[in-house]
C-alpha cells in the first residue's frame, strides 16, 4: 500500500517561536486524540490495547510528517534524521511516510522571499542583479535555493535561510524530542540529552552560512588537484549569515547514474569512497550529512559536484588514529584487537552484556569482511547490508542496555552508512581494500 506525498507548495515559514510551539503542541493534541479513539474502539471489542502500537500508526505519521515539512527548520530537520537513522528499524508503511521529509520542502511565497532578501541585501537587492529566479530550484529543511545571474554577468546559486530558524532550533529539538518520548521511538531509560545538545550545536553551524561558506572554500582547496570533483565557488561579496552565494554548477542527480554503464557506476562510488577515506584520514574534516541531494553528476565531464557543507565537522587526529587502528585489526583477522579499538571507540559500553557485545563483534566483523578480499566488492549482488541491520534491529531490542556513542563516532557512522546506501542503490563494485591500504 502507497500513501500519498507531501504536496511542495509555497507556504509562508511560522517563524515565531510561539507559533512554532503552537504547531507542535497542535500536532501532540491530534495524536492524542487519535490514540484516544483508537484505545476505545478496541476496548469496546473486547481487546486490551497497546500503547505502542495505537501511536505508531500510519495515519499519526501521516500527520507529524506534513507537520514537519510545513515548519521546516530544527523540527523538519530532526524528523530527517530519524527516516534516516530509524527507517530501517520502524514498520515499512512508517518508514515510506517520514521518508517523505527527505524530499523537497515547502517553499517561502514570493512576499516572505522578497522580506528575508530585503534583510540581508537592503531594499534594493535587485538592482545586484541581471536576472534572479523567484521561484527555487531546490527548497530543503533549513533553506531554499534560487538561481540568478549578477549584473557582472556571475551565474551564481542563492541559498536563503527561512526566517525564525536560528531563533527556534532550540525549542524546536526540544519539542521534536518530547513528541518523539510520547511516540515511543525513545527508549525507556536512555539519557539522550547529550544527543539533543550535539543536535542543537550542529544545528546552529548549518544555520551560519558564512561558516558553510568558509568550509565550502576549505573542500574547493583540499580538492584542488583532484579534477574528477567539482565544488562550487564562494561569492563573498553576496553572502550573510543567512544567505549563501556561490557558483552555479549544472548537474544531475546522483540517482540518474542507476542507469548507467556498471563501469561509470562503479567510478562513481569509487571516488565517494575514496574521498570519505580521505575526508576521515587525511583531511581530518568531514561532510557528515549522508543525504543523497548532496552529490550530483556531470555527464559532459564525468565529475562529481559536491554540495552543501553546513554539516562538515572536524576530526581530532586521535579519532582518525583509532579507526586506522580498526581497520588494521579487521584487515588482520584480529579479533582481541578488533574488540580492544570498539571498545576505546565506544562502540561497546565496559558493562555491556557477554551476549550483546558479540553481537557488536559479529556485526563488525562482517562490515569488515569486504576489506579483506583485494578484489571488486559488488555492493548491489551482496545481502551483508541485510544482515548488518538485521544484527543491529536485533540489539535495539536489548533497551535496558542501549548506548549512545559518541557524537563523532555516531556522525562518521551516519556518513558512512549514506555512502553504503547509495553504493547498493547504484549496484557499484569496488575494490575497498585498494581505497584503504594507502590510508593504514
Amino acid at each position: 500500500m502507497s500513501y500519498p506525498k507531501i504536496e511542495r507548495k509555497a507556504l509562508a515559514v511560522p517563524s515565531s517561536r510561539l507559533s512554532r510551539l503552537s504547531k507542535l503542541g497542535g500536532l501532540a493534541s491530534s495524536i492524542a486524540g487519535n490514540v484516544a479513539a483508537e484505545a476505545a474502539r478496541q476496548l469496546a471489542r473486547g481487546q486490551r490495547p497497546r500503547l505502542d502500537e495505537l501511536l505508531l500508526t500510519p495515519a499519526n505519521a501521516q500527520k507529524m510528517a506534513d507537520k514537519l515539512a510545513r515548519m521546516r527548520g530544527a523540527a523538519m530537520k530532526v524528523g530527517q534524521l530519524i527516516s534516516m537513522d530509524a527507517g530501517d528499524m520502524l514498520p515499512p508503511e512508517l518508514a515510506q511516510i517520514l521518508a517523505s521529509l527527505r524530499a523537497d520542502a515547502h517553499h517561502m511565497p514570493m512576499l516572505q522571499l522578497r522580506r528575508v532578501l530585503s534583510e540581508a541585501w537592503g531594499a534594493d537587492w535587485q538592482r545586484r542583479f541581471q536576472k534572479f529566479e523567484i521561484r527555487p530550484i531546490a527548497a530543503a529543511s533549513i533553506g531554499q535555493v534560487h538561481r540568478a545571474r549578477t549584473i557582472d554577468g556571475r551565474l551564481v546559486a542563492i541559498k536563503v535561510q527561512y526566517p525564525g530558524v536560528r531563533r527556534s532550533i532550540d525549542s524546536d529539538v526540544d519539542n521534536v524530542a518530547a513528541l518523539l518520548r510520547m511516540a515511543g521511538l525513545v527508549p525507556k531509560g536512555i539519557d539522550i540529552a547529550p544527543m539533543l545538545a550535539e543536535a542543537k550545536r550542529q544545528l546552529h553551524e548549518e544555520a551560519d552560512y558564512e561558516r558553510e561558506g568558509r568550509c565550502l572554500s576549505r573542500f574547493g582547496a583540499l580538492l584542488a588537484d583532484r579534477s574528477e570533483f567539482l565544488v562550487p565557488e564562494l561569492h563573498t561579496d553576496l553572502t550573510t549569515p543567512n544567505v549563501l552565494a556561490m557558483s552555479y554548477l549544472e548537474g544531475e542527480a546522483v540517482d540518474t547514474l542507476e542507469t548507467a554503464s556498471q563501469a561509470e557506476r562503479d567510478r562513481m562510488m569509487t571516488l565517494l569512497i575514496g574521498l570519505l577515506f580521505r575526508e576521515l584520514f587525511e583531511f581530518k574534516l568531514m561532510q557528515t550529512d549522508p543525504n543523497f541531494a548532496n552529490y550530483r553528476y556531470a555527464p559532459s565531464t564525468q565529475q562529481v559536484i559536491l554540495l552543501d557543507f553546513g554539516a562538515t565537522r572536524a576530526f581530532p587526529e586521535e579519532f582518525a588514529d583509532l579507526y586506522r587502528d580498526l581497520l588494521r585489526a579487521g584487515l588482520a583477522g584480529d579479533g582481541d584487537g578488533i574488540r580492544a579499538v570498539a571498545h576505546r571507540i565506544g562502540f561497546m559500553a565496559p558493562d555491556m552484556p557477554a551476549a550483546l557485545e558479540r553481537s557488536m563483534l559479529d556485526m563488525l566483523e562482517m562490515s569488515l569482511q569486504p576489506l579483506r578480499h583485494n578484489a571488486p566488492f559488488d555492493f548491489g549482488a551482496s545481502d551483508l547490508a541485510m544482515r548488518i541491520r538485521d544484527t543491529g534491529m536485533a540489539m535495539a531490542e536489548d533497551r535496558d542496555h542501549f548506548r549512545i556513542p559518541p557524537m563523532d563516532t555516531l556522525f562518521m557512522q551516519r556518513k558512512f552508512g549514506g555512502i553504503y546506501m547509495l553504493a547498493t542503490r547504484l549496484r557499484a563494485r569496488v575494490n575497498l581494500r585498494a581505497l584503504i591500504e594507502p590510508h593504514l
